[in-house]
C-alpha cells in the first residue's frame, strides 16, 4: 500500500507545480500587456474634409464594403455620401428627396 501512497505524493506535486508555472505565465501575460501602454493609432487612419454647406450635420455613418458611407441633413436636402478610406476622397453621392 506504500506504493500507492508514492503515485499520489508524486501526481499531487507534479499538478502543484503545473498550477504554479500557469498562474506564473498569466501575470506574466498580464503584466507585459499593461506595460505595453495603449494602442496607438491605426496605420489605416484617414482624414477627408466635406465640402458642405453651413449647417450641414452628419445624421449617421456606416461601413459599406470598402467605403465609408457619411448621411447628412441640413444644408439642403439630405444626402449621403461614400468616401474612399484609402484616400479621403469622396466617390460617390446620393441626394434624398424630402
Amino acid at each position: 500500500m506504500g506504493g500507492g501512497m508514492r503515485v499520489v505524493t508524486i501526481a499531487t506535486i507534479a499538478m502543484g507545480v503545473l498550477i504554479v508555472l500557469g498562474t506564473t505565465v498569466i501575470l506574466v501575460t498580464i503584466v507585459k500587456r499593461t506595460m505595453s501602454g495603449p494602442a496607438g493609432v491605426p496605420e489605416k487612419a484617414f482624414a477627408a474634409v466635406l465640402d458642405e454647406p453651413a449647417g450641414t450635420e452628419i445624421a449617421g455613418i456606416a461601413s459599406v464594403r470598402d467605403r465609408l458611407a457619411i448621411q447628412l441633413h441640413g444644408g439642403g436636402p439630405d444626402r449621403i455620401l461614400l468616401i474612399d478610406p484609402a484616400s479621403g476622397a469622396v466617390v460617390g453621392h446620393v441626394s434624398l428627396p424630402r
